[in-house]
């Protein structure tokens, strides 16, 4: 492994869903904030959409991390399954015993641990990730769970996460009820190009390194352009040419290196002037809408051109059938006034008054710093309670990707009142940034 070679603490390009690891691009932020809103304020139902390999479930991950102890959480991950599997997993994930046959008795039973959760004033909160692959009989039983109500909340809170056919399938005429009652949706976007170059200093300084620039500028471009701004993308290539680095005893990636771990993963170009040298070998034509169906063969030199352990191989298999989805933006929500009433303010209750907040503030005309007329600034922001053991420096390099002086005077500027940044107390409100500017 490279590890010891490049001094890293740790593997920077994995393939497991780390929340350490999160790089929170604009896209990240909104979809976070949102979802936090959708919570605190008990919307019911929400949705998060992204491509495969954008990180939706590190996202979710990141969203459990920051709500635990404040809610009782289910994570479903077997979607290819029925309505009465659907509910048995369900109740196994919250911890309740069942017996899996009768649908009536286990629905029983989930409403009488939703109410005794509610009466000790926490939250429900389920997780489906990959809900596209739910059937439609599956998902009028996803609706049917949200009729678990009190008179004046939901005691179950549901976040439908998948692919955009998830999207495509919530707009057929059988699904119209439950897609009028997702009160919010949110979707992560590919990283530009200079997201991407961010994106890899992040994972680089999580694991410890701490040397001069790893990757030329050059080989930085060109992982930007090959892997379109996809995460699983981007790991997969820093992974293969940091292999292909160690193995030639090069102390930074190059180019040349770049372009070398872009022919073992078969991946081709979407600008024509920017195809690999014909000497590295022949990339596979044709492919736009995916991986190429696998790893080429071993190449046997060492010391000199491949070194690929199992995991490349894992890394490789791992990111076929990845398709390449519109880019086209849709209109994000603003999570401080989706689907409210104009006369109406989030619910607020006492028994959750310490729970995580995490709202966006809304920007006139952007979401750079200016000042308004009352005085208060307007950059685009979200309200965090500080948990036991944070620092303003791991909130900052987790939630934003970044911690240097310009963060701080944004920081500075949204808390007039912290007097020290580096002194944060539990249970204390303070707002970050939701974009920070160079």
């Amino acid at each position: 492994m490279f590890l010891n070679f490049y001094k890293l603490r740790e593997q920077p390009f994995g393939v497991t869903p780390d929340p350490r690891y999160l790089y929170f691009s604009p896209s990240h932020r909104e979809a976070l904030a949102s979802l936090f809103y959708g919570i605190e304020t008990g919307r019911g139902f929400l949705s998060l959409v992204a491509e495969p390999g954008m990180g939706k479930t590190t996202l979710l991950f990141q969203l459990l991390q920051r709500w635990k102890g404040y809610v009782h959480s289910a994570f479903l991950f077997q979607t290819q399954c029925n309505s009465r599997e659907l509910v048995r997993y369900l109740l196994d994930d919250l911890g309740l015993k069942s017996d899996g046959e009768d649908i009536v008795r286990m629905h029983s039973e989930l409403n009488d641990f939703l109410y005794r959760e509610t009466k000790a004033g926490r939250r429900v909160v389920v997780f489906i990730d990959e809900a596209q692959n739910l059937s439609d009989s599956v998902l009028e039983t996803v609706r049917l769970l949200s009729d678990f109500e009190a008179p004046d909340r939901k005691l179950l809170q549901i976040i439908l996460a998948g692919q955009p056919e998830l999207s495509e399938r919530l707009f057929r005429p059988g699904l119209e009820q439950l897609r009028q009652r997702i009160a919010i949706q949110t979707r992560l976007h590919a990283f530009r190009p200079d997201e991407v170059v961010r994106y890899i200093h992040h994972r680089l300084r999580v694991a410890g390194y701490e040397g001069p620039e790893l990757f030329s500028t050059e080989a930085l471009g060109l992982i930007a352009n090959r892997s379109r701004g996809i995460p699983r993308l981007i790991n997969n290539l820093c992974f293969n040419a940091l292999s292909l680095g160690c193995a030639m005893r090069k102390r930074q990636i190059d180019a040349g290196l770049a372009h070398e771990a872009v022919e073992e993963l078969s991946m081709t170009s979407p600008a024509p002037n920017l195809k690999a040298p014909q000497q590295t070998g022949r990339i596979t034509a044709g492919v736009r809408s995916s991986i190429a169906s696998g790893y080429k063969r071993m190449r046997g030199n060492f010391l000199t051109r491949r070194l690929f352990s199992a995991a490349a191989v894992l890394l490789a298999i791992g990111g076929l059938g990845i398709f390449v989805g519109t880019r086209t933006r849709s209109a994000t929500l603003q999570p401080a006034t989706t689907s409210l009433p104009a006369n109406s303010a989030p619910a607020q209750h006492p028994e959750t008054s310490f729970a995580p907040q995490l709202t966006a503030s809304e920007s006139p005309t952007s979401a750079e710093t200016q000042q308004g007329a009352t005085g208060e600034s307007s950059i685009k922001s979200f309200i965090y309670v500080v948990q036991p053991r944070d620092t303003l420096r791991d909130l900052c390099v987790s939630m934003l990707g970044r911690y240097d002086r310009g963060v701080l005077s944004q920081i500075r500027e949204l808390n007039p009142q912290l007097k020290n940044p580096e002194q944060l107390d539990a249970g204390q409100s303070i707002r970050l940034p939701i974009s920070t500017t160079d």
